[in-house]
């Protein structure tokens, strides 16, 4: 097994490099100038250039590359051009937010959605199966700003149950910041579990009609330690493979979301960072990002061969 992370690192090396050096030019090709920004309204000649020298946008682009990316290594992602924090300490400050709202979320989806899947494989063509379908459809259909305005008004304007916006850490008080999450994370959390439910009813499909699950029965098994024990569990790579590949998303920042509950985390930050031309901002949250998606791709192939024996033997 560390054999293999160790491969599967050295084979992210490479893709990381890869990431940086899209990050890196294709922020160079958005339109606007990132010192017009700092230099206010006078705009004189003598702080452009004095800006331009401090951040050494005069050097040729190959040079400014691997500036920014000797700095990154040594864990310096550049300092933010709007609120001059650095921005490592601006991730530092909004991704224990992010991460609450996406673990969250995942929950209500895994809770939600695999059973549903099951449920549904197993009773395949029945009303169940029907109803499960046309609701894993109405999650996947409906826009999570659309439905975060209608859980506002209902349950925080019309029943007043939960905060309509605004977040509280987890450390300050636990309660509280569920709280102002659940909604949220609700939003969130019924569009993947539609996807996770028409993954989980498909890879149940696919082992339901395998041979050792006819055999199971034949020995007189209970259908629950056959459905559980046996058909769930072999259908659980491609579960964890969306759900590890949808937590990443989820890390990215929902943007839609973060913004109408007015969540700071990564989604607001990036939003924030575009409008006002925050180029570092918005480079080192895409470079983090990208480092963030590998490293799950990397847990979901761990993930493999501790469900799947025959991985491990291969």
């Amino acid at each position: 097994m560390l054999a293999f992370i160790g491969r599967r690192l050295l084979i992210a090396i490479p893709t990381i490099i890869l990431i940086s050096v899209f990050v890196f030019t294709l922020q160079k090709l958005l339109p606007g100038d990132p010192v017009l920004v700092m230099a206010g309204e006078e705009r004189d000649p003598e702080v452009l250039a004095y800006l331009r020298e401090q951040y050494r946008l005069n050097d040729p682009i190959i040079v400014q590359y691997f500036t920014w990316i000797g700095n990154a290594l040594r864990g310096d992602l550049g300092i933010s051009l709007r609120t001059q924090q650095p921005v490592l300490e601006l991730i530092r400050q909004k991704l224990p937010v992010t991460i609450q709202l996406a673990t969250m979320a995942l929950i209500i989806a895994i809770v939600i959605g695999v059973p549903a899947g099951v449920l549904s494989a197993y009773k395949k063509g029945t009303w169940i199966d029907w109803v499960a379908n046309i609701v894993a459809l109405s999650g996947l259909s409906v826009p999570n700003f659309w439905l975060g305005i209608m859980m506002i008004l209902l349950i925080s304007v019309q029943l007043g149950w939960l905060p309509a916006s605004g977040y509280q850490p987890f450390s300050d008080d636990p309660l509280g910041s569920i709280r102002t999450m659940l909604m949220p994370a609700f939003v969130l959390g019924t569009g993947i579990a539609a996807t996770l439910m028409r993954h989980t009813r498909s890879a149940m499909l696919s082992v339901l009609s395998s041979d050792y699950i006819r055999t199971a029965r034949a020995k007189g098994l209970a259908e629950r330690v056959v459905l559980v024990k046996h058909a769930l569990r072999n259908a659980m790579v491609p579960i964890v493979t969306v759900t590890t590949l949808v937590f990443g998303e989820l890390l990215a920042g929902a943007v839609l979301t973060e913004q109408i509950f007015t969540i700071p985390g990564f989604g607001k930050l990036v939003v924030d960072a575009v409008f006002n031309r925050d180029y570092a901002v918005v480079q080192g949250i895409v470079l983090c990002t990208g480092v963030a998606f590998i490293f799950m791709n990397i847990l979901a192939d761990v993930a493999y061969r501790i469900l799947n024996p025959r991985m491990r033997d291969e």
